[in-house]
């Protein structure tokens, strides 16, 4: 990547996203929050230029900088990704980690956090604007959708497909061949053993539903 990166939020994910960036030797040209307290402070050495519907630092996104959304709220997320898209007309880049680990034999859409140690299989299809955490694995195979956490240490088995909006929880394992539907959500530490229907929260190992 030749241009620099502004990044949406400067908070624990947007600070692990200015790290990555930096591992490949991308400049990182600034931070827009919404936190006005943060306004013209400093974030590991790079500024909090403004808010995120700053248009005197959007105007520059697509020519002089490429933009990264690093927001954990999926609503919020995906609401900046729909302005950059509308207005911009561009597209956040991936932020893929030096140390990660990412099969040339399957696809990746855009906007992607991958942490250090992160990896994929071979066959995967993984969509847009995902965080992947720290030495997490995805198996050979799995359908990925957009806007899906899965936190660190979780461990994706072959075959597995995971629709839009899931969440996983830190170390958690899914089981080859389950499907996890939309918005299902995963405990830290679960074991997944069969398929997750879609919104429902599951916990344990093996996994069993969490009563609202």
């Amino acid at each position: 990547m030749e241009n620099p990166v502004i990044i949406f939020g400067a908070n624990a994910l947007g600070r692990t996203a200015k790290d990555i960036f930096e591992s490949n030797q991308v400049v990182v040209y600034g931070f827009l929050d919404d936190n006005k307290k943060l306004h013209s402070t400093e974030v590991d050495d790079a500024v909090v230029l403004g808010s995120t519907d700053d248009d005197g630092f959007l105007k520059l996104i697509g020519k002089k900088c490429e933009a990264f959304v690093a927001i954990d709220d999926s609503k919020v997320r995906r609401n900046l990704v729909k302005m950059l898209r509308d207005v911009r007309h561009v597209l956040p880049v991936n932020a893929v980690h030096r140390l990660a680990m990412l099969s040339p034999r399957g696809s990746i859409g855009y906007g992607n956090l991958f942490d250090a140690g992160s990896s994929t299989g071979p066959g995967c299809t993984i969509g847009s604007h995902g965080i992947f955490g720290a030495s997490c694995h995805i198996g050979a195979e799995c359908v990925v959708g957009d806007f899906v956490q899965i936190g660190a240490g979780a461990t994706i088995n072959a075959g597995v497909t995971i629709e839009e909006d899931v969440f996983i929880g830190t170390g958690a394992v899914v089981i080859s061949g389950v499907t996890l539907e939309k918005g299902a959500r995963i405990g830290a530490g679960s074991v997944v053993i069969s398929s997750v229907k879609a919104g429902a929260t599951v916990f344990g190992n093996p996994a069993q539903p969490v009563k609202a």
